[in-house]
């Protein structure tokens, strides 16, 4: 099993359930294709660093989770045509 990182920045527009429910069903995702979340970091509302879909500001998750190799691209497959998920990046993360 390897450990990931995955990076979401999620609408500023959302309610705050609306936010849960998008990082819910990431992580509904991972535990699906076998992987298991560690730990979820969410560094709340940043000032992006450049206009995305005329926001200048999104709300920030890490998700720290184990799984085999081929589960991150399955779940970034399903993450890229998520409405409100502006950008996303998932690293493997080393020993």
């Amino acid at each position: 099993m390897n450990k990931y990182e995955l990076c979401v920045v999620v609408s500023a527009k959302l309610e705050d359930e609306d936010r849960a429910a998008v990082i819910d069903r990431i992580k509904d995702l991972i535990a699906r294709f076998g992987g298991a979340v560690l730990d979820v970091d969410e560094w709340g509302k940043k000032k992006l660093a450049y206009e995305i879909q005329k926001q200048h500001e999104a709300f920030y998750y890490f998700i720290h989770f184990e799984s085999e190799s081929t589960c991150p691209a399955e779940v970034e497959n399903r993450v890229r045509i998520m409405d409100n998920v502006l950008r996303y990046l998932c690293v493997r993360q080393d020993a």
